[in-house]
């Protein structure tokens, strides 16, 4: 497709729109060169994906990629068998971690249907666990490994802080027992050893190693005699500390290293998921929906609107092409709207041909066109002597050169700048031409012969955008079927021209002409208040079908609580009837034991007694049955709306929400269906003992279950702040101390945050940032209360 038409259409300023919602610079790459796929199978694809993504950002919210970027530099790297500095292993670490997390986040739970392109995505996602917690405990920052990188790292650290504690403490000595020598009473560094400021002139009263001088020259920076040994030992586990962070980047390069093809398959496969998310963001933001793709060219728009205008003003067309007609001419005044409209036809087109939801309504189809071509706006070139019609001509003739039967091709203004009677007949010759190859066309014109020949010429339809002449303003509605007017003598009267003048410009057009505008005007007038009764009615049915809807689910609501009443006495009486046949065998049984015995009279009474006995039952059972349905229980006088009762008729508690009518008629809700009933017929629910509660037990943390570290990196500083206060309250009560806070250094925003928490939080007595050894600026330490 040509790069003119992006650039007329305006596609490319919905790909910057698109960028912002990438989180990689892959991602962004992949929208740059975002354009429409050849084949039919490739565009319905591409939008199922957007849908997919679009679908499970409204029911799963978004996808874990925080803390992604781009690792293509860093692989290649790793993969020549280079060692990666701190930052890069960190860069690979998070994307690691979402490599993991979004394999949590697609899989599938029984009740929640498939996403089958992102699905087929994520299998080939390969979770690398041990890598991802190497990488995780042993970097810290950019630019600092963890003590926890390997227990050599960790001895040689605990030694450098016990021998600079032990230097401190020594110098602090010579620092007080010299003072009338220094120009401070303090200490300082000079290439990482302890010097003290001695005056120039006390130079020989401090014994040692001078390592710099002030700039005025009055101050010596000398190293005392008796702590070279203890500097020495500090830069030897330097420089043995730098070897040891060395051998560890070059220990988790190398691991990257025998896992590349691994890691740049999960690089891609996350790349191609924040550009498919990225469409389903924007998608959302457009309130878009995935439209159909039509085989035979044809497409029927449903409140289509234009992606860069702002959806508070911007007016939804119907527009469709394709099935009756193959050309559309759009005709009416200047500012209506028509050109909007041919923009929005062929930029939604692009949109969907490239695979991106469209700012439609359910049912729109677009159709597939290997090629769009458009004439859209003055393009005049002082330097290339052209002008507008000449500008437009050469556009139209590279047209002519490429359009063929898989084309779309929008004209604006076609013949327009030169004489009208020679421009329409270009005009029509033009569309006859593209007519013969089977292209599809929507053209706008001012010029009445183009409006004729649409009426009689077969394939070729007239549209209008609707114009109120009383407000002097563009309804911006497209009305097919109808020819449009430019209306110039309304507007030129409702702007003050002269009744005379305007009868004088009448008498210049002919009789024909005249007639034709009015047929115009009347036909456009019908068809609005034609299409005003159609957008009512079709309004109306909504509503009834809506209504319908409402109480077809209601009916089925109370249809099956109905069949539950049903099942729950059956189930009852069955109940019943198997009781009185057990009751029934055991006075069999004991007749039978009287007739052995032979005993008459006695017999006789015994089964008398029996028999009373079963008849007894049967009628406490009936009574039961029955109770439930009379109105026993105490009587309500008195009705206060959403007060609880009991129906003896459904045997169910209910609630009353309403007051009796005339009729002494209440409704009542009982469980999710509402009806009316008799105030007499409902009786006041007894009281029932309150349970005692239990008390609750105390939940005492194991000191051995909580760390004394969290972290946070790769949080936003939502999660961040709300991990730590849990976390904060389980130290509290594991009657931890002291606590770390890694949240690395980065921009420093987790950091502020992080602080801001602590600021307020109950638990903490205090907290500082990490010194040298424990993880500088990318950790916090609490002491807690």
């Amino acid at each position: 497709m040509k790069e003119r038409t992006f650039r007329i259409l305006e596609f490319n300023k919905v790909k910057d729109k698109l960028r912002s919602y990438a989180v990689t610079s892959g991602g962004k790459e992949l929208i740059d060169a975002l354009s429409p796929y050849n084949s039919i199978y490739e565009v319905e694809n591409k939008l199922e994906e957007t849908n997919e993504a679009l679908d499970i950002l409204i029911k799963k919210g978004a996808p874990p990629f925080e803390g992604l970027h781009e690792t293509k530099e860093e692989l290649e790297r790793a993969g020549k068998g280079g060692t990666l500095n701190p930052g890069q292993l960190m860069k690979i670490g998070s994307m690691l971690r979402c490599s993991r997390r979004f394999k949590e986040y697609v899989a599938r739970k029984e009740e929640e249907i498939g996403y089958k392109h992102l699905e087929d995505l994520a299998y080939i996602l390969v979770p690398l666990k041990n890598l991802e917690n190497d990488i995780d405990s042993a970097i810290i920052s950019e630019d600092e490994i963890s003590d926890k990188a390997s227990g050599t790292l960790y001895n040689i650290r605990r030694s450098l802080k016990e021998k600079n504690s032990s230097v401190r403490e020594k110098i602090n000595s010579i620092v007080r027992a010299n003072s009338k020598y220094l120009q401070d009473s303090l200490y300082t560094m000079r290439g990482d050893r302890y010097v003290i400021p001695v005056k120039a002139e006390y130079k020989g009263a401090v014994p040692g190693l001078v390592h710099d001088q002030s700039s005025t020259g009055a101050t010596l920076f000398i190293e005392p005699i008796s702590l070279v040994n203890l500097n020495n030992e500090i830069k030897e586990l330097m420089l043995k500390e730098k070897a040891e962070i060395e051998r560890i980047l070059s220990e988790l390069s190398a691991k990257v290293h025998d896992n590349i093809d691994a890691l740049r398959s999960n690089s891609n496969i996350l790349r191609e998921l924040d550009f498919i998310f990225a469409k389903g963001k924007y998608a959302s933001s457009l309130n878009a929906i995935k439209p159909t793709v039509s085989k035979d060219r044809s497409f029927y728009i449903l409140g289509g609107k234009h992606p860069l205008i702002d959806p508070k003003v911007v007016v939804p067309s119907d527009i469709y092409l394709g099935k009756d007609f193959t050309t559309l001419m759009i005709t009416g005044p200047n500012t209506g709207g028509k050109t909007v409209t041919l923009k929005t036809v062929g930029l939604l087109h692009l949109m969907a041909l490239s695979g991106l939801l469209i700012p439609a309504k359910d049912g729109s189809a677009i159709g597939f066109f290997k090629d769009i071509f458009a004439d859209i706006g003055d393009e005049q070139s002082i330097e290339q002597s052209l002008s507008t019609f000449s500008s437009h001509m050469t556009n139209i003739v590279t047209i002519l050169d490429a359009a063929s039967f898989d084309s779309l091709v929008l004209f604006d203004e076609l013949g327009s700048g030169t004489d009208p009677t020679e421009g329409a007949a270009l005009a029509v010759a033009i569309i006859e031409t593209l007519n013969k190859r089977g292209c599809r066309i929507i053209a706008t014109t001012h010029y009445s012969e183009l409006k004729g020949y649409a009426l009689k010429t077969l394939g070729v339809e007239n549209a209008s955008v609707e114009f109120d002449v009383e407000t002097l303003r563009p309804t911006y509605r497209l009305l097919i079927g109808v020819p449009g007017k430019s209306n110039a003598f309304e507007i030129s009267k409702r702007l003050g021209l002269s009744e005379d003048v305007i009868v004088k410009a009448k008498d210049f057009m002919s009789e024909e002409n005249l007639q034709f505008e009015d047929l115009i005007r009347d036909l456009q007038e019908k068809s609005i208040i034609a299409n005003r009764d159609a957008r009512e009615a079709k309004r109306i049915k909504e509503e009834a079908e809506s209504l319908k809807k409402k109480y077809d689910e209601k009916l089925k609501k109370l249809d099956t609580v109905r069949d539950k009443v049903y099942d729950e006495a059956r189930q009852e009486a069955k109940q019943i009837i198997s009781n009185a046949k057990d009751e029934a065998d055991e006075i069999v049984k004991a007749m039978r034991e009287l007739e052995k015995m032979g005993i008459a009279e006695g017999g006789r009474n015994r089964l008398e007694e029996e028999r009373r006995k079963l008849k007894a039952s049967l009628e406490e059972k009936e009574a039961a049955m029955i109770k439930s349905r009379e109105n026993t229980g105490e009587a309500i006088t008195k009705v206060t709306l959403g007060m609880e009762a009991f129906l003896p008729s459904l045997n169910q508690r209910v609630i009353i929400v309403s007051n009796p009518d005339n009729k002494g008629d209440v409704q009542v809700e009982a469980g999710i269906m509402k009806i009316n009933v008799k105030l007499k017929d409902l009786r006041k629910v007894p009281e029932e003992p309150k349970k005692k509660e239990k008390k609750k037990r105390e939940v005492k943390l194991n000191m051995k279950s909580v760390d004394s570290r969290i972290d946070l990196r790769g949080m936003d500083s939502e999660e961040a702040c709300y991990r730590t206060d849990k976390y904060l309250d389980e130290a509290y009560l594991g009657n931890l101390g002291e606590v770390t806070i890694v949240h690395g250094k980065g921009t420093g925003i987790l950091r502020k945050a992080i602080n801001d928490m602590l600021k307020r939080h109950p638990h903490v007595k205090s907290y500082r940032l990490g010194v040298y050894g424990e993880g500088g600026d990318g950790v916090t330490i609490v002491e807690l209360k």
